[in-house]
């Protein structure tokens, strides 16, 4: 490799054969290693749940119900941060030189904002289609079709798709002029604080607003629809105390509403840190630690499902043991024991 040697000290650059080549800094240390490996893994199971996921509720005909493709599209841009956006990032963590060219300098940021609004969308659909089943049960099936959910998750991955293109152009990113600006192996995403701000109001004020609100009125329904139960079981069994199970939209509806916590406790941090400073980069601290955060809830979203969902487990379950591979397999009930 061809160095420059300035005062006995060895500079390293990204491309030693250009004049405009930026300095080569590679984090070698034990906690760097050990970085690596944490960081590493997670992607990999990032990428390995989140397939599961897809692979479920693609596979199993049971599965293909209005909310499961809701999460399907959730599950989606979950794996796009877990096989693009992770590695791309640790690879920038430990060598900051940029290696993979100008083209992908330009797309890399469009799939990541991509990924995570698109994260958002999902959500905020998961909240109405919970809040139409439970506080309208009788007309649910009729108002959320497949065909309709899957027309609303097209349309909205293309909203979210025009959003980001004209975000990175507002921000001057989708010019090949602001491309390696300072030197040439640098990929470096300049966000300016006006254009934060409303990409906070956009993509996480009104979605959080939204989602709380649809939430707070379906508990609100079935605290009330509980009460109601209650009451005239109580009045048929001579007020005899019996706890009574709340519905299956409930209990979805609580189990949902543990993603929604998760990803805003990942989301806050990130928005709450950048605002301290003029402009936030790619290349910050800030950027660095907190991203992470962000990108971490694609981890956890697959892990809730685990925890909280039977069809998840059973139908894992089926694939780790390649009964998907039977000719009737995609016809199995998920919900039942014996399967």
């Amino acid at each position: 490799m061809d160095n420059r040697v300035y005062k006995d000290i060895t500079v390293q650059y990204c491309f030693p054969h250009s004049n405009a080549s930026c300095r080569k800094e590679v984090q070698t240390g034990p906690a760097f290693i050990f970085l690596f490996i944490v960081l590493s893994c997670i992607s990999v199971c990032t990428v390995f749940l989140n397939l599961l996921v897809i692979i479920s509720i693609s596979h199993f005909k049971q599965l293909h119900l209005p909310t499961n493709l809701i999460i399907l599209s959730l599950a989606v841009a979950d794996l796009i941060v877990g096989l693009i956006v992770m590695p791309v990032n640790i690879m920038q963590l430990i060598d900051t030189c940029w290696y993979l060219g100008k083209l992908l300098c330009l797309i890399f940021p469009l799939i990541s904002s991509l990924s995570v609004f698109a994260s958002v969308l999902s959500l905020v659909l998961i909240a109405v289609d919970r809040y139409i089943a439970v506080c309208d049960p009788l007309l649910y099936p009729s108002r959320v079709t497949v065909c309709k959910i899957s027309i609303c998750i097209i349309l909205g991955w293309l909203f979210c798709l025009i959003y980001c293109i004209v975000f990175m152009y507002l921000n001057d990113h989708l010019t090949a002029t602001q491309l390696y600006s300072t030197c040439y192996g640098e990929c470096m995403l300049l966000l300016k604080q006006s254009w934060l701000i409303f990409d906070f109001v956009l993509s996480f004020l009104i979605p959080f607003f939204v989602i709380m609100v649809l939430y707070a009125l379906i508990f609100k329904v079935a605290r009330h629809q509980a009460k109601a139960v209650r009451a005239m079981c109580n009045s048929v069994f001579k007020k005899q105390e019996t706890k009574f199970p709340s519905s299956s939209e409930t209990k979805a509806a609580k189990k949902l509403s543990l993603v929604i916590f998760v990803y805003f406790i990942c989301w806050i941090p990130f928005y709450l840190s950048s605002f301290s400073v003029e402009n936030v980069t790619t290349s910050s601290i800030v950027w660095t630690v907190f991203g992470w955060l962000l990108f971490f809830n694609s981890f956890m979203n697959p892990i809730i499902y685990a925890i909280f969902y039977q069809w998840f487990r059973v139908s894992v379950k089926l694939i780790m043991t390649c009964r998907i591979y039977e000719s009737s397999s995609s016809r199995f009930n998920l919900f039942s024991d014996g399967v």
